[in-house]
C-alpha cells in the first residue's frame, strides 16, 4: 500500500493510492474516493515527531571521505520544523554559501518501538519513503550542527509511504541533480541495516508512529544551488524532487509542516 498524505479544498488528510487515485484510508476496501493525483496538494507522508539521522553510513562515503570505520552509528537529529513535501521548494538561507544534497532511505515508524531488537523491527516500521537530508556545509564546518541540519525545508520526505517492502537492504537509491546521477547506491552498502539503526536508536530513544528514521547517505554528496531540481529515487518507493531557490524569494512552502496542517498521522 501506498499512504499519502495530502491537501484538498482547505483541508488535510491521508490516504491510499491505487494507480493515480487516492482514497480514503480508513475506508479503501468500499472504493471511497478522495480524488486523483492531479487534483491534491500531496504534502510530506507523515508528521514525525522525532527524526533521528545516521551519518557515515555507507561504506561508499566513508572511503569517499577518508573517514574511520565506524564502531556503532553516528546518530544526530533534525528538527520537525525541517519537513517538507515532494514538489515543495527547499528555501536556501541568504547567509548559506554551500548547500548540499544528501538522498536517502527513510523508515517511518508505525508503532511505538523502544528497546526494539533488531530481529524484529519490521513489527514496527509502517514503511518506507525517500528523504533528502539537506544541509547548509558552511554551518556544520563552524560547528552549528543543529542549524546546519534543520533549517525550514531541511528534510523533504516524500512522495508517499511505501509499506510493501520485503527487503529494505535490497534497493536501489539514485540522486539526480539537474538530471544528472549524482548518487548511485544499493541500500545493502549499508554500514548498519534498518533493523540494527532501529535496535540501536530505540535502546535510548522511544520513537513514536510517524516518526522517521534516516538511514544515512551514499558517495556523491555535493551542492545544489538556487534554481536546481533534485530527485531521490528509490526502487520500490517513487521519486522525490524537489528546486532549490533563495529563501528570500519565496514563503514557507503549503508542502511544509504548519500549525494549520493537522491531518492525521499515519
Amino acid at each position: 500500500m501506498r499512504i499519502v498524505r495530502y491537501s484538498l479544498d482547505g483541508r488535510t488528510g491521508c490516504g491510499a493510492l491505487v494507480g493515480d487515485v487516492v482514497h480514503d484510508l480508513l475506508d479503501v476496501e468500499l472504493g471511497a474516493v478522495v480524488g486523483r493525483l492531479s487534483e491534491l496538494t500531496l504534502l510530506a507522508p507523515c508528521e514525525p515527531r522525532t527524526i533521528v539521522c545516521a551519518g557515515s553510513n555507507y561504506a561508499g562515503q566513508i572511503i569517499e571521505k577518508s573517514r574511520p570505520w565506524p564502531q556503532q552509528p553516528s546518530l544526530f537529529l533534525k528538527s520537525p520544523n525541517a519537513i517538507t513535501g515532494v514538489d515543495a521548494p527547499i528555501l536556501r538561507p541568504a547567509e548559506v554559501e554551500r548547500l548540499e544534497y544528501e538522498g536517502e532511505l527513510a523508515v517511518v515508524i508505525g508503532r511505538t518501538a523502544q528497546n526494539v531488537s533488531a530481529d524484529r523491527a519490521t513489527d514496527f516500521i509502517l514503511g518506507y519513503t525517500c528523504a533528502n537530508d539537506v544541509t547548509a556545509d558552511d554551518w556544520r564546518a563552524d560547528g552549528q550542527w543543529t542549524r546546519a541540519k534543520s533549517a525550514d525545508t531541511f528534510c523533504p520526505l516524500g512522495p508517499w509511504i511505501e509499506t510493501d517492502i520485503p527487503d529494505p537492504s535490497a534497493l536501489r537509491i539514485t540522486t539526480r541533480l539537474a538530471g544528472q546521477v549524482v548518487q548511485s547506491a544499493l541500500t545493502s552498502e549499508m554500514v548498519f541495516g534498518v533493523g540494527d539503526l532501529l535496535a540501536y536508536v530505540t535502546r535510548w530513544i522511544t520513537l513514536q508512529p510517524g516518526d522517521v528514521l534516516l538511514t544515512g547517505s551514499p558517495s556523491g554528496v555535493g551542492p545544489m544551488t538556487p534554481g536546481d531540481t533534485v530527485e531521490v529515487e528509490i526502487t520500490g518507493i517513487g521519486t522525490l524532487r524537489n528546486t532549490v531557490t533563495d529563501r528570500s524569494d519565496r514563503a514557507r512552502p503549503s508542502g511544509s509542516r504548519t500549525s494549520a496542517q493537522t491531518g492525521a498521522r499515519p
